[in-house]
This record gives C-alpha cells, sequence and structure tokens, in this order.
C-alpha cells in the first residue's frame, strides 16, 4: 500500500512538472540571460562560479543579489545592507498578502513557496491556470522550483564564463529592469482589469515627484497599499457572495430536478 502511495505521489508530481515547465518557458529565457549577467557581475567581484550558484540557491532574490553585488566591498555597515535589501524587496510583503490562502493549502511546501516567491512565479501563479487532471499545490510548486532552478544556472554559466571571457559588464544590471517592463508590458496586454497596474503606475508617479527617486519606494508601497487593501476586501467578498449565489442556484436547480 506505501509503496503505491508512494508511486502515485511520484505520478502525480511527474504531471505537475510536465504541465508547468511549457508555462515557465518565459521564464527560462528571461532567467537564464539575467542570471548570467548576475553571475558576470558577482565574478568581477572576484567570486567562484560556485559563489554565484550558492547565493542564488540560498539568497534567491533577483533583483536584491543585483543590489547586494554593490556590497561586497569593505566599510559598508550590516545595518545600511539590511535596510536597502528590505527596501527593494518590501514588495514582497504585498505578494504574500494575496496568496495566504493559496499557500495555507500547501502543508509544508508552504515555506519553499515564501521563499521562493520572485515577481516572475507570481506572475504565473495568477496568469496561469492550473489543468484539471493536475493538483494545484503541486503544480505552483513546480513552477516555484522550475523558475528557481533557472536562475541558479544562469547564475552558475555567467559567472563561469565571465571568469574565462573578457567582458565588459558595464550597464548589465539594466537587464533586471527591462525584465520587469517586459513583463508589466504582457500582464497589462492580457488582463481586462488594469486598476492595480494603473494605481501602481499613478502612486509610483506622484511619490517619485514628491520624495525623489531615493525615498519613494516605501511611500509608494503605502500608498498602494492603503488603495488596493480595501479593493481586494470588497472583491473578496463580491466573491464569496458571488460563490454562495452559484451554490444555491445549483441546489435549487437539483431539487427541481428531482422533484420533477
Amino acid at each position: 500500500m506505501m509503496k503505491a502511495s508512494v508511486r502515485e505521489k511520484l505520478k502525480s508530481g511527474g504531471r505537475a512538472f510536465r504541465a508547468a515547465f511549457p508555462c515557465t518557458i518565459p521564464v527560462l529565457t528571461g532567467y537564464l540571460f539575467i542570471g548570467m549577467a548576475f553571475g558576470v557581475m558577482i565574478e568581477e567581484k572576484g567570486y567562484h562560479f560556485l559563489w554565484a550558484m550558492l547565493m542564488s540557491l540560498v539568497c534567491y532574490a533577483g533583483s536584491g543579489q543585483y543590489l547586494a553585488v554593490n556590497f561586497f566591498t569593505p566599510g559598508v555597515s550590516l545595518i545600511h545592507v539590511i535596510f536597502m535589501e528590505f527596501m527593494l524587496n518590501i514588495r514582497h510583503i504585498f505578494y504574500g498578502l494575496s496568496l495566504l490562502e493559496r499557500f495555507a493549502k500547501m502543508g509544508k511546501k508552504r515555506l519553499y513557496m515564501i521563499f521562493s516567491l520572485t515577481d516572475e512565479t507570481y506572475s504565473l501563479f495568477f496568469v496561469t491556470k492550473t489543468p484539471k487532471d493536475v493538483d494545484e499545490s503541486q503544480f505552483l510548486f513546480a513552477i516555484a522550483l522550475l523558475d528557481q532552478s533557472y536562475w541558479i544556472i544562469g547564475s552558475g554559466i555567467g559567472a563561469f564564463l565571465g571568469s574565462v571571457l573578457p567582458f565588459d559588464a558595464t550597464g548589465i544590471e539594466f537587464a533586471m529592469t527591462a525584465l520587469f517592463l517586459v513583463i508589466m508590458t504582457e500582464q497589462w496586454m492580457e488582463r481586462r482589469n488594469r486598476f492595480g497596474a494603473v494605481v501602481g503606475l499613478g502612486c509610483g508617479l506622484v511619490c517619485l515627484l514628491l520624495f525623489g527617486a531615493d525615498n519613494f519606494i516605501l511611500p509608494t508601497m503605502l500608498c498602494i497599499l492603503l488603495i488596493l487593501l480595501p479593493v481586494g476586501r470588497a472583491s473578496h467578498w463580491q466573491g464569496n457572495a458571488g460563490e454562495e449565489m452559484n451554490e444555491k442556484k445549483e441546489q435549487s436547480e437539483e431539487v427541481e430536478h428531482h422533484a420533477g
């Protein structure tokens, strides 16, 4: 019985990875190249390519890793590093709030799902539908694991190539910004409801003008939270009300069917 259960879990996991891989191909193409850019940057600081892969394994932070490379110099305060990384990655708090219910159903996997949540993975969670014959928790886990593996491989390739080939890394850090722009454009074109994107752009522009380029991130996040949180709660309530109405309608139709 136990062997059959394990075999079934393996088959189910295999289906999830096979279903998830085509969905992650856009992230694959992006992560390999921006991961390589990160690898080149860290190699220029004198670190072996294995260090690049290890950092991508245990400190999987995307743009946070790009920023961290600039701190690999003597005299940088640890408090300054922590503050800057927190400010850069504070957006993940807002990502997590919208995934609390889905992650709560994933058992022990939820710890890895929280750790592995990136902008691109978050985007896939919301634009990709789980196939009918695949368990949702396994499907989401497969997406997250595949995405991180692409980043690790890209980091190693970039650092290795940077150590054996002459390479001018000037401006290479813009690769992450370019990827963000591509993701936003894709989501803008695919989604009918663009209210969130408009709110984000509007708050960012206003806070940029008010607080300047060095201090606008935190006010922007707070502004977005104050606007979107009430809207999200209202949408959640409406969605629950709609589900209850549909359930009652189905029950009444079933009663009428049996009565007929």
